[in-house]
């Protein structure tokens, strides 16, 4: 995991946030301990903050890993919401519902094993919250996909927009001078073209967040 803030910022950004209970301390715990890139209390509370101001019903993520990401969200939904994580490794999806079981919000959640790219189109929309953390050559489709699906002033969010172990940020920042880097890889390429696909889509309006590794954020205005 490659953070954008340094150590001190992130401890203050963490400590001024709110405090996260025993289960996530727990996924926080299990993260450290296996070396897993998940996206880290500062991005979480970012997440579930982002979610509250949308007043969601339903949220959908691409790629859930263990469910670290979703069980913040889950606390903005209501009794009657839903939250459908995305996984293509049963283990990790199989230890997502355990925490989101631990959390109280197993009855809220859908497990779908597999292909997120396949899983949207077998879900109807709305979707007021949408996190894109799959493959990042696969942001631009996965965004494609689910745009229709996302109403006025829902969200997509897209987690490593600056930077990330795979991510090379001195090509990104080429791009984003309006230069046209050469040598990249498909994980920077695919950044490059969410970020475009995004900012040339009129009825989004985006930002980037310099939070964990880069978030963007894109809110629905039409």
């Amino acid at each position: 995991m490659t953070d954008v803030l340094t150590d001190e910022i992130a401890r203050f950004v963490r400590a001024v946030g709110p405090d996260p209970d025993e289960t996530l301390i727990e996924m926080d715990e299990y993260a450290a301990a296996e070396g897993f890139p998940h996206v880290g209390p500062e991005v979480g509370a970012f997440l579930r903050f982002v979610a509250r101001l949308s007043d969601p019903k339903r949220i959908f993520e691409f790629g859930s890993g263990y469910g670290y990401s979703a069980y913040w969200f889950a606390d903005a939904l209501p009794d009657d919401g839903e939250i459908v994580l995305t996984e293509v490794d049963e283990d990790e999806l199989e230890l997502a519902r355990e925490y989101m079981a631990a959390g109280g919000y197993d009855g809220l959640t859908a497990y779908e094993l597999g292909d997120a790219m396949e899983t949207i189109d077998r879900y109807e929309g709305p979707f007021d919250v949408v996190l894109i953390d799959h493959q990042k050559e696969r942001y631009a489709d996965a965004f494609e996909a689910v745009r229709s699906k996302v109403p006025v002033g829902g969200v997509v969010v897209a987690d490593n927009a600056i930077t990330a172990s795979v991510v090379d940020f001195d090509r990104l920042l080429e791009w984003a001078a309006g230069g046209s880097p050469t040598t990249v890889n498909e994980h920077t390429q695919g950044v490059i073209d969410y970020l475009e696909t995004v900012r040339a889509d009129p009825a989004f309006e985006t930002v980037v967040v310099p939070l964990g590794e880069g978030i963007a954020v894109s809110y629905r205005v039409e």
